[in-house]
């Protein structure tokens, strides 16, 4: 197994990502989308936090009549911020991107948020459907924009900063698999007691310089911003879409959004708790054929893997703010 090209969520054939962020006084918020190819991809969904903010995730189920979706948003503010899926949705609508209906298309966006209100100091300032608009324009196959962008412009994890983060992998037989991330958990991305990022146990060789082995941040300062990072219920979220070019259904999409809570559960500690509305989404762009056991087992494995390194990133890419550091500004003030 070898990282893609761009190590990120593009490497995907078909998959684009964008990204935009609320601008003015107490502002600390923005809104990440991810379009799917012409048509749609098929997805699937699994919600394992206690205290999730989704909009559109029913009609994932593998029973539902809805086979493809055109674009998943990812937001900060809160259930305030699902409106940025509405800009998305306008943007897919002129484009013609959408579920056909009699004189019309409607697009599909499910779409799900991270609380971050008042982190930039305004809790009335966050994404609107004007925010998921210039996400959708922001769009693109190139490298994934990671640290504290989009989605991920408020975000904490574990009293650190948290934000956006992606990786990929390329398996033995050609299919690709990705995961982007939305770190901004109660729980810790990072050892408190050793300053171990753990998620980067999980790298590919020479994917991570920082972060791999223990002590690289001062223990006492990563144990006392923990202990003192106390999340209200419901004011934490980790998001994760991961990305294939391999033909799956909706059953398959849900497996393998199952798979990438394993990877949160392997770089985040704890996950899924009550303060917690972590969500996984899967995309099949199905440009590839239809997987064996084998290559569906390969493909469920990597995608546990993809998202675990993809939170490592997401931790290690994020900057400071003035009233919260970052794990690497703490590594170099050591």
């Amino acid at each position: 197994m070898r990282a893609g090209e761009r190590n990120g969520l593009t490497d995907v054939e078909g998959l684009r990502v964008g990204h935009a962020a609320v601008s003015g006084p107490g502002a600390r918020s923005g809104t990440t989308v991810v379009l799917a190819p012409p048509g749609g991809a098929v997805a699937g969904v699994d919600v394992r936090g206690a205290a999730p903010g989704t909009r559109e995730t029913d009609l994932l189920d593998p029973v539902a009549t809805v086979q493809r979706v055109h674009a998943v948003t990812l937001s900060g503010g809160s259930a305030f911020g699902l409106d940025a899926a509405s800009g998305v949705m306008a943007r897919l609508e002129r484009d013609g991107e959408g579920f056909p209906v009699p004189g019309a298309v409607v697009p599909i966006v499910p779409a799900a948020v991270v609380f971050d209100l008042g982190r930039g100091g305004d809790p009335r300032v966050r994404p609107t459907a004007g925010t998921g608009a210039a996400a959708y324009d922001d769009a693109h196959a190139g490298p994934v924009a990671q640290g504290s962008v989009g989605a991920g412009t408020g975000a904490v994890s574990g009293g650190l900063r948290g934000g956006v983060g992606s990786a990929s992998a390329v398996l033995a037989d050609g299919t690709t698999v990705a995961a982007l991330v939305v770190l901004n958990s109660a729980g810790a991305a990072a050892d408190p007691a050793t300053g171990e990022v753990y998620g980067a146990r999980h790298g590919l060789p020479g994917e991570f310089t920082t972060g791999v082995a223990p002590a690289l941040a001062p223990p006492e300062r990563l144990t006392a911003l923990y202990e003192g990072h106390v999340n209200p219920l419901g004011t934490a979220t980790t998001l994760v879409v991961v990305g294939t070019d391999a033909t799956l259904d909706k059953a398959g999409c849900t497996r393998l959004a199952t798979m990438a809570h394993d990877g949160l559960a392997r770089s985040i500690s704890p996950v899924h708790t009550i303060r917690d509305g972590d969500c996984a989404f899967a995309l099949a762009t199905g440009t590839r054929a239809v997987p064996d056991v084998a290559g569906v087992f390969a493909l469920q494995a990597a995608a546990a893997e993809v998202t675990a390194r993809a939170v490592a990133h997401a931790l290690l890419a994020a900057e400071p703010a003035p009233d919260r550091p970052s794990y690497t500004s703490l590594v170099v003030a050591r």
